[in-house]
């Protein structure tokens, strides 16, 4: 039997990744040879006609197998690449802290000339968008003559030897050291508490899509389930109605507060009105009383009344009369007509 024959074409197929590439070719060439002598020696006694066929197939999967393989690899290579890990949606970047009491920054020459020019170009241009006038500005600034530059530049960089300045000063006072402190605390924090959900973000998601949205239905955890949420819904249906009675009632007490206090303000007005009115009556009676008595001084002080006066005058009068009514019998006759002239 020639060497090119082989009796179970899956070994051979099997083989070819571990043999080197020169036994590749090697094989290759002695199948090539043999496969003329089966052919020749196919019509001979003796040799059914199926081994024509073993005799030419071990040459095609020589140049196949390793291409298929190749291929296989280069593309699982590529699936397998590692993805550049994204921030995860729903997840805002946590911005830095800033010191409040560090120094003003130094502008660059650049933005010194795009902060003159940019209101100029807005006049110039009321119509134009923003990133165009900047992109103006970015052609302005390239050719800009050098002399001009230099003015800008320079001024840039005596802004930075102030902010150096400033910088060196405020690092030397309590306020930089608490913010340092804050930020180093911080820091800490966060490597004592790592993040887990944002290490995990798929897991935990599908974690719980799996405890809620793949549970078979028609099975027994499936109507536990359902029984469990029909029981937390009417709870949250009868606590709902309590707050919305309880709210009813405080609706009614704040209306009914209301009323109150519109009552309230009603009686005010009315009080103050009055009291007005009261003391109005009030003045009157203090200048009729005044002019009426400015004939009568009281006796041992010889006091006559003045507006300012009346009210001390005529508590010193009635406290008089009472101490001794008997020897002030003609003030008292004298006061009763001077009453009654008021009455009238």
């Amino acid at each position: 039997m020639p060497q090119s024959i082989i009796s179970n074409p899956e070994e051979y197929f099997w083989a070819i990744p571990e043999i080197t590439e020169e036994e590749v070719l090697k094989q290759h060439n002695n199948a090539g040879s043999g496969s003329t002598g089966s052919e020749s020696n196919s019509q001979a006694p003796g040799h059914p006609e199926p081994m024509e066929e073993n005799s030419q197939a071990p040459p095609q999967p020589t140049e196949s197998p390793s291409g298929n393989t190749e291929s296989k690899v280069q593309r699982n290579g590529e699936e397998q690449k590692p993805r550049r890990p994204s921030w995860p949606k729903g997840r805002k970047r946590k911005k830095p802290i800033k010191d409040s009491n560090a120094p003003k920054a130094p502008l660059t020459g650049y933005v010194r000339f795009m902060n003159e020019r940019r209101e100029q170009l807005r006049a110039e241009w009321p119509d134009t968008p923003f990133p165009e006038i900047t992109r103006m500005l970015g052609n302005e600034w390239t050719k800009l003559p050098p002399e001009e530059k230099q003015h800008y530049l320079e001024e840039a960089e005596r802004d930075k030897e102030r902010y150096m300045r400033e910088l060196q000063q405020y690092q030397k006072t309590e306020a930089y050291k608490h913010f340092n402190r804050k930020v180093q605390e911080k820091q800490k924090g966060k490597q004592h508490r790592p993040d887990v959900s944002f290490c995990f973000p798929q897991k935990d998601t599908e974690g719980k899509e799996r405890s809620v949205f793949d549970i078979p239905i028609f099975t027994e955890e499936f109507l536990n389930h359902s029984k469990a949420r029909e029981g937390e819904l009417r709870q949250l249906r009868k606590t709902n109605m309590e707050f919305e009675e309880r709210n009813a009632a405080l609706q009614k007490h704040v209306e009914s507060m209301h009323g109150a206090v519109e009552r309230l303000e009603g009686d005010v007005m009315q009080e103050r009105s009055r009291n007005t009115l009261l003391q109005q009556h009030l003045e009157t009676l203090r200048q009729a009383l005044t002019a009426s008595f400015s004939s009568l001084p009281l006796p041992g002080s010889g006091e006559t009344p003045t507006l300012d006066t009346i009210d001390s005058y005529m508590n010193k009068l009635h406290s008089i009369i009472l101490a001794n009514p008997q020897e002030h019998e003609n003030l008292i006759n004298t006061v009763r007509d001077v009453i009654s002239r008021l009455e009238r």
